[in-house]
């Protein structure tokens, strides 16, 4: 503590890494100088984890990555409620049994790792919540409990993303040998909903701010389906699929529409579409293109000034005639990599645009768009 205290003060950059590992030696080992050089630096990074509790609290690099986006922790402990009994089982340090015990309920996590569970213990301590850590096996009996909160790890020892459900670690069959009424499961947000069709319950896509962070698996709540939920700093949107129906395909309107990854992973673009009153480009891309621009948290925007259907001489004839010479390059449904297009537009001009690559009705298009999405 009096090294990371003297170290707060330091500049920890990777640029004065090695300055600092010579002046500490001085006074400490080559291990707890270099092991404190890295939890300084990793309280640093945590500030946008965990706020101005970073600065006291302890963590490992994989553990920090691991835990999640903190509008999402608690939202999900609002969802979960409070005054209940909750076993965080795979509690990595205590990221989301924290949150649980500062919303209210009474916390008991289990991990295998007996550093992360020290660390678990330690932050609880630091933080004065009603939290309480120990080592075990998660594949077997756990304490009562009102809800478990399982969230297995979803990579492997080498760090490679693990796909199949089955495969993570522990897998998610795990939860059929629990006696609990709920069981809450964090899963990864590319996830294949195919894998989860003898399990039950629904799956929630959670993004903030436009980003998609993960899914949910919300067993043994009664409820079913997919939807999608979109966090912000003040608000918090759902969006529950309907029976609208097939959605009518048109070329590009007035303006292109691109909905939310946690709208897409739900698949409810087709009532995104219905909703908005507009048409998809085609039946495999989730583009929308409306005659009015939508007023919507859960999508962006942009003013579409001409398309046509994709030839590199016409499109580099176009952006030369229209004064063109930088680009934002977006795709969707195609082959070309703004990599390889950029360097055969041989830009010249002083305006800007946003080029779409992607299909419409089957056929490869471009369009030219305004350069800010809204």
């Amino acid at each position: 503590m009096r090294l990371l205290a003297r170290l707060s003060s330091e500049d920890l950059s990777a640029a004065a890494a090695l300055r600092l590992l010579t002046n500490l030696r001085k006074d400490y080992s080559a291990e707890q100088s270099r092991a404190a050089l890295e939890m300084a630096q990793l309280r640093v990074k945590a500030v946008d984890k965990f706020g101005v509790d970073a600065g006291s609290l302890f963590f490992t690099r994989d553990a920090l990555e691991q835990a999640s986006d903190p509008l999402v922790r608690r939202y999900r402990a609002t969802q979960i409620g409070s005054d209940l009994q909750v076993v965080d089982a795979c509690c990595g340090i205590g990221a989301d049994s924290l949150t649980f015990a500062a919303a209210g309920a009474g916390v008991i996590g289990i991990d295998r790792d007996a550093v992360r569970i020290a660390i678990a213990n330690y932050n609880t301590r630091v933080l004065g919540l009603n939290a309480q850590f120990s080592v075990g096996d998660v594949t077997t009996a756990l304490p009562p409990a009102d809800l478990i909160f399982f969230d297995p790890a979803r990579r492997d020892d080498k760090g490679n993303r693990i796909h199949n459900v089955e495969q993570y670690q522990p897998p998610l069959a795990t939860i059929q040998r629990w006696e609990a009424d709920r069981v809450v499961v964090k899963l990864s947000p590319g996830v294949d909903l195919a894998q989860l069709a003898n399990y039950g319950g629904r799956v929630e896509f959670i993004s903030v701010d436009g980003d998609l962070k993960e899914a949910v698996l919300w067993h043994g709540t009664g409820e079913q389906g997919t939807t999608a939920t979109l966090l912000t700093g003040e608000n918090t949107f759902h969006w529950q699929a309907e029976s609208d129906g097939e959605t009518a395909l048109a070329e590009p309107r007035a303006w292109l529409v691109e909905p939310d990854p946690a709208l897409l992973r739900a698949g409810v673009v087709q009532s995104v579409a219905a909703h908005v009153g507009g048409w998809l480009l085609d039946e495999t891309i989730a583009y929308i293109t409306t005659d009015t621009k939508p007023d919507s948290p859960w999508l962006r925007s942009w003013q579409i000034l001409d398309w046509m259907p994709f030839n590199l001489k016409h499109l580099r004839a176009y952006l030369r005639e229209h004064n063109v010479g930088r680009v934002t390059v977006k795709k969707r449904g195609t082959a070309v990599t703004p990599e390889t297009l950029l360097p055969q537009l041989k830009l010249k001009g002083g305006d800007s645009r946003v080029l779409v690559l992607t299909r419409c009705k089957g056929q490869q298009i471009v369009m030219i768009c305004a350069e800010y999405g809204q």
